[in-house]
């Protein structure tokens, strides 16, 4: 692909808008692009190229084992974690295998009961607000958004309280794509091993535990990588929802009233930011079962699709007017589509922590606002996960609750 465009740099981080816009004019709905080491790969950005990428899973399988570069992958490379290799997760499945394994899952998280969320979502807000709400500043990435949902999701899951601090560190080392990377998934697959062959002796009621009991037949092994998808998928993006949305509603005056005690502004900025600053920009991926084309391009067999979520949230030929963003309209692909798409109780759940988190830091820290200028806010430097590395904001001291009732 000799104008294959770098799926990296500073452009992802500064203006990633104006980037998907250049890219689509000048190679179209479907981008040659290069990953680390000059691994080839195609970006679909197309709206409806998305939807039939993600619609039709025996033509563009889910199945890694098809992908024509194995033989240039080395061992170290950064985005294996991203890019399994013989993972025995449900990312990785096909067919009715992956129909039951996914089943397993929701029907595990399906049963999560949505007043116990809320009150544990809060429960974990008002403790870590209660770290920085008399010092009357804080960084709400830092100190709080970052820390949030994998505060939630381990107690869903059934880790001790403990274990939190040490699941951030190695999800975050995971998202960063380098070095640390491998470390990171490391720490998490030894944790969530744990976790499994603890429940499988003592059951309680936790996730891990109803994936156990399920009766498809998957193993501990099976069940801790999905365990380990399901942590990683639901952290950083949920994340960085909460981060995104905080921002939007700091730096736009259209949601100044939701400083205020509004509530329905924070729904409508939560649905702007996934389409219009989505968490998740890019996924990797798709792999073509044969030889085909998709928009306008010649697809050779075992290539690697990327699916350019944001890219396809704003492509031109499907976007309605922007001040529909703000009334509930979901056709976005911030979940994704298809079979492989985010389980819908999956989403209910990240919905559910996203917007307590960010009731929480409204209704707990009066006054708030930024604490340096709106465009001195920078991003995560990734093409994969959108999130500000810092946001800074003071606000008037308050006591904290210190474990009382809200």
């Amino acid at each position: 692909m000799s104008e294959a465009v770098p799926l990296g740099g500073p452009r992802f981080q500064t203006e990633p808008a104006c980037l998907y816009r250049e890219m689509r004019r000048d190679h179209g709905s479907v981008v040659p692009v290069e990953l680390d080491g000059g691994i080839p790969a195609w970006l679909v950005l197309g709206y409806r190229e998305l939807h039939q990428v993600t619609g039709d899973p025996a033509l563009f399988s889910r199945d890694s084992e098809l992908w024509n570069q194995w033989e240039n992958i080395p061992a170290d490379w950064p985005l294996l974690p991203m890019i399994g290799h013989r993972q025995p997760s449900v990312l990785y499945t096909v067919g009715e295998r992956h129909r039951q394994r996914a089943a397993m899952i929701s029907n595990a998280l399906e049963s999560v009961d949505p007043f116990e969320l809320r009150r544990q979502a809060e429960r974990f807000a008002d403790e870590l607000i209660d770290t920085v709400c008399l010092s009357g500043e804080a960084d709400l990435v830092a100190q709080y958004s970052s820390l949030l949902p994998v505060r939630v999701l381990a107690h869903l899951y059934g880790f001790p309280d403990d274990e939190g601090p040490g699941l951030v560190t190695a999800l975050n080392d995971m998202i960063d794509g380098r070095e640390r990377a491998l470390a990171g998934q490391s720490h998490l697959a030894s944790s969530m091993a744990r976790l499994v062959a603890d429940r499988a002796e003592k059951p309680a009621d936790d996730v891990v535990s109803r994936m156990l009991a399920d009766d498809s037949g998957f193993t501990a092994e099976e069940i801790v990588q999905d365990l380990m998808v399901m942590m990683a998928a639901g952290h950083q993006p949920t994340a960085d929802w909460i981060g995104n949305s905080l921002r939007l509603m700091l730096t736009d005056d259209r949601f100044a009233a939701s400083l205020f005690g509004g509530r329905n502004s924070v729904a409508e900025a939560m649905n702007e930011v996934l389409w219009e600053d989505t968490p998740t920009q890019n996924v990797a991926g798709r792999w073509a079962a044969r030889d085909t084309h998709l928009g306008g391009r010649r697809v050779r067999a075992g290539d690697l699709l990327l699916l350019g979520l944001q890219g396809a949230n704003s492509d031109p030929q499907v976007r309605t007017d922007a001040s529909a963003l703000t009334g509930g309209n979901n056709a976005h692909f911030s979940f994704g589509h298809g079979e492989h798409r985010c389980p819908f109780p999956a989403q209910e759940i990240a919905e559910v922590i996203a917007r307590t988190g960010i009731e929480v830091v409204l209704d707990r820290l009066p006054d708030i606002d930024l604490a340096v200028s709106a465009g001195s806010l920078t991003r995560r430097p990734s093409p994969w996960l959108r999130g500000l590395t810092e946001l800074p904001v003071r606000f008037t001291s308050t006591p904290a609750l210190g474990g009382t009732s809200r």
